[in-house]
């Protein structure tokens, strides 16, 4: 009758430990009906890391939350425990106490005597074991209660297996939906670290971990471009890591998936984390490299929690460069999006100064003509104002063509005529006017970057001395290219340079001609006032 009563208790254990696939539920119910079959008070399942030499994981029966907060960590296999990993073979104890290599009980562990221990194996892999102590009655685990754990610990393989399996179907599935959502969000227009936020949050929540990030190359440097996971991680949004590490720059230079054990550990090691959030600790990390890009290098850092869901995914390796090259493909496409609406902007900057030149300017020139010849048959006293507005045409055609240079500058693009313009625009309120600036030829185009400096530091050092000492109402700042020479021509209407002027300011500006091979004069103005002229050749 006992033998019949163990026997169905035996068949009810694996019916109930088979009725549902979900993987965390089933382990619980194995860890349940070891202890009811064995009659033991507290019970263990410990899961074998991908390693075979440490437990990463550990479900308890008969032990309260309060109980596991008190103890401290999870046991990772060192002692006893870990004979099942070296020796996976069942193990009966009187007293665990007596063994040599027991560690003993952490403080405040309940006190635990008899012992039997089962692994478990699925397809001939060894997964974990069972662990039980402490018999009701204070009794020894027999030799039954060995066979009958033994043969629900064979039982519970198929299981765990089948749900292994299932999650990982399931898995799959989901990692397909989530890759089906980011290209969906591509095909329109999107901001690129919206997609990388995306890819982290969802690759976190699919793999099941605790912290997931995508990390960019910049320099000697890793930058944190996207983070998901507790809040307590946000504030590593936008840290820089340096690459010198080996194992990352396996990663990120050689292309290599690499697995980190604990990585918090290891930067902070490192010296990368001055500061890290209190009591966390990060368990396996993945680094998937990101694939070869025009963007960058990089990689997807896919982190589990220290005792985070057994996910068992035989491929999650290559679902993870699969949402690494998600990352990708989203800023190859949101760079892509950019040279689409520069080309267009471009395109129609193009189209504005041929519009401008060939019908504005001509029209001007035109009207400019008629007045020049209009002013041989005018009154004198009509022949000045004529000649004013000859002027102002000019000065105009002069601004337009100054437009039209830089309507073919990209946007956001740095330019010598538009830092002149700047400038210019500098100095007018402390001039108190506006000088009169004029820029003829492709300035941009052909002269020297190293020119450039020289040149604008000449216009400040000479708008600074007109502020200072002039003392004038007008200024007029002209720079030109041609015949192999650029020119940068200040003139003002102030006091001239005096016999006893302070001659600091002018030996920089004959020091700055000498360094681009070029001469500086600087000459009286008619019939008040200073010419200071920069002349350089053009390589």
């Amino acid at each position: 009758m006992e033998y019949q009563e163990r026997l169905r208790a035996l068949l009810d254990a694996v019916v109930g430990i088979g009725a549902d696939l979900d993987l965390n539920s089933t382990l619980d119910r194995i860890v349940s009906a070891a202890c009811e079959l064995a009659g033991a008070r507290y019970g263990a399942l410990g899961v074998v890391g991908p390693d075979g030499k440490r437990l990463v994981r550990f479900i308890t029966h008969g032990v309260t939350d309060e109980e596991i907060a008190a103890i401290g960590p999870y046991p990772e296999g060192h002692g006893i425990l870990g004979l099942l990993i070296e020796h996976p073979e069942s193990i009966r104890m009187h007293d665990l106490a007596e063994h040599p290599q027991s560690y003993g009980f952490p403080v405040n562990h309940p006190p635990m005597k008899s012992f039997l221990g089962v692994p478990i194996r699925t397809r001939e892999h060894a997964y974990g074991n069972l662990y039980l102590t402490e018999k009701t009655g204070r009794a020894d685990f027999t030799e039954d209660d060995e066979r009958t754990v033994t043969a629900l610990a064979a039982a519970a393989g198929v299981v765990i297996d089948n749900a292994r399996l299932y999650a990982d179907t399931e898995q799959r599935r989901r990692w397909h939906e989530v890759t089906a959502e980011i290209t969906q969000l591509m095909l329109g227009e999107f901001d690129p670290d919206q997609a990388l936020q995306l890819i982290a949050r969802r690759s976190r929540e699919v793999s099941g971990t605790h912290v997931a990030a995508v990390l960019f190359a910049d320099g000697d440097e890793l930058v944190v471009r996207a983070v998901d996971g507790p809040p307590e991680f946000q504030r590593f949004l936008g840290q820089r890591i340096p690459d010198d590490l080996p194992v990352l720059g396996r990663a990120v230079t050689g292309g290599e998936q690499v697995t980190i054990e604990d990585l918090a550990e290891l930067l902070k090691d490192h010296g990368s984390l001055t500061e890290f959030p209190e009591g966390a600790r990060l368990g396996r990390t993945t680094m998937a490299p990101l694939p070869a890009g025009t963007t960058g290098t990089g990689g997807l850092l896919v982190v589990a929690s220290e005792q985070g869901p057994d996910t068992g995914m035989s491929d999650g390796a290559n679902l993870i460069r699969m949402f690494a090259g998600q990352a990708t493909l989203a800023l190859e496409r949101a760079q892509s999006q950019r040279d689409r609406d520069m080309l267009a902007v471009l395109e129609d900057r193009d189209r504005i100064a041929r519009d401008l030149h060939d019908l504005v300017i001509q029209r001007l020139f035109a009207t400019g003509l008629q007045l020049q010849g209009m002013h041989r048959l005018a009154r004198p006293e009509h022949q000045q104002r004529l000649a004013q507005a000859v002027d102002d045409i000019d000065s105009t055609i002069h601004d337009l063509r100054a437009a039209i240079f830089g309507l073919q500058q990209a946007p956001g693009a740095s330019s010598l005529r538009g830092d002149i313009q700047s400038l210019v625009d500098e100095y007018t309120g402390p001039l108190g006017f506006r000088p009169r600036l004029t820029l003829s030829g492709p300035i941009d185009t052909v002269v020297p970057a190293a020119a450039r400096p020289q040149i604008l530091a000449t216009v400040r050092e000479a708008l600074s001395n007109i502020v200072r000492h002039a003392k004038g109402s007008e200024a007029t700042v002209e720079v030109s290219v041609g015949d192999g020479v650029v020119v940068a021509r200040i003139t003002d209407d102030g006091v001239g340079i005096g016999p006893g002027a302070h001659r600091s300011g002018l030996r920089n500006l004959t020091e700055r001609a000498q360094a681009l091979g070029g001469t500086v004069r600087i000459t009286g103005n008619e019939p008040r006032g200073t010419v200071v002229e920069l002349q350089a050749p053009i390589d």
